[in-house]
């Protein structure tokens, strides 16, 4: 008993990968990045020394768009050649599972390149007869099964035999129901929409909620673009950087007071106080596309002459989705950690910092 017990009061494993680059090199990897990680959750943005937010930046905000929750909703429905040429061929069409846990329920998720991914338990996959392979963390003895159809496969037309037998599984073998959340970016085609497709089912269209606030004397540590490892009582570290940001997030107190018995965490060292700090924090489903306009408007922030020194953009996945970037599979385990932070600086060098917990691939 005493082996399993152990392993009960260890820390889980936490990955963390960095990477520094300039916004304008031409081999900067930055887009690419946002548009791998589809499924955002929440996005912050924390800018020192700002007062109020440039027009630019608040229109953004403003059009971040809509998303839609689904409400029982067959898989089935995602698989049709109605569905596929109207949303799938014509954009990029987002769908998650709402309120399904990833280590003990059925799961799936559409991303935009058309790969549907359904993580499912091992009942539901013998019942289901469709090509899976185990889950990654499964253990020794295999519980969870990935099955991924390709949507936009050329062998996936309506008369072939894997489209039809995707659909007899689905709809009548082993039918299964979720509520989705949705949402589709499309590039100004005119035609139907989510809201009028689905008009029979129970749905209703969602704004991300938007909060803001400014922080006082903020104490933040001292950091150099140059300087990712930090430098001995002259910089700090990309890693240290990284745990200020969650403290801040969770208005955790950065001064470690004898009387608090909440927190004895404090801001590393060396550090300022800044004045005043703009704080925005945006939640829903949010896709990755609206991530990328607002990361290049807080670029465009150091435009004109700024007391900032840099600005941050912080992502987080959500913590139940089957994948985390790209089609890597996402496992919860004790957090289901998913999440990206850009610092931004002055001169458009920028720190990339991407973060998983223990059942998830190493980020890109």
């Amino acid at each position: 008993m005493s082996v399993p017990l152990r392993r009960l009061r260890e820390t889980p494993r936490h990955l963390l990968v960095c990477e520094k680059s300039h916004v304008r090199h031409e081999r900067s990897r930055h887009a690419a990045h946002v548009r791998s990680h589809a499924y955002n959750c929440r996005v912050s943005f924390l800018i020192p020394e700002c007062g109020i937010l440039p027009e630019a930046l608040k229109s953004v905000i403003t059009d971040i768009g809509e998303y839609y929750l689904v409400k029982n909703l067959s898989l089935h429905e995602l698989v049709t050649h109605e569905f596929i040429n109207t949303f799938v061929k014509k954009g990029s069409c987002y769908a998650l599972t709402y309120n399904t846990k990833i280590d003990q329920d059925n799961a799936a998720a559409l991303l935009p390149t058309g790969k549907l991914i359904i993580s499912v338990d091992k009942d539901t996959y013998e019942e289901l007869g469709l090509q899976g392979r185990p889950s990654q963390y499964s253990g020794k003895k295999v519980m969870r099964y990935i099955v991924t159809i390709d949507l936009t496969d050329s062998a996936f037309d309506p008369d072939s035999k894997k489209h039809k037998r995707v659909l007899w599984a689905l709809r009548e073998k082993k039918p299964l129901e979720f509520d989705f959340l949705l949402s589709w970016h499309n590039t100004g085609a005119e035609g139907s929409t989510l809201m009028s497709y689905f008009s029979k089912n129970q749905i209703q269209a969602h704004k991300p909620k938007t909060t803001f606030s400014t922080l006082r004397n903020l104490q933040c540590p001292v950091f150099h673009s140059n300087e990712l490892q930090g430098k001995l009582e002259e910089s700090c570290s990309a890693q240290e950087l990284f745990e200020w940001l969650g403290a801040v997030w969770n208005n955790v107190g950065l001064d470690n007071k004898s009387f608090s018995f909440l927190s004895t965490y404090c801001c590393p060292q060396p550090s300022t106080v800044v004045e005043q700090a703009y704080l925005c924090t945006i939640t829903g489903f949010i896709l990755p596309e609206k991530i990328i306009q607002l990361l290049e408007q807080l670029c465009c922030y150091f435009d004109e002459p700024k007391l900032a020194q840099w600005v941050t953009l912080t992502v987080h996945g959500f913590a139940d989705s089957p994948v985390s970037w790209r089609e890597s599979e996402h496992g919860f385990q004790k957090g289901g950690e998913n999440l990206y932070n850009f610092v931004v600086f002055r001169n458009l060098d920028y720190w990339l910092q991407m973060a998983v917990g223990a059942n998830d691939d190493c980020p890109p």
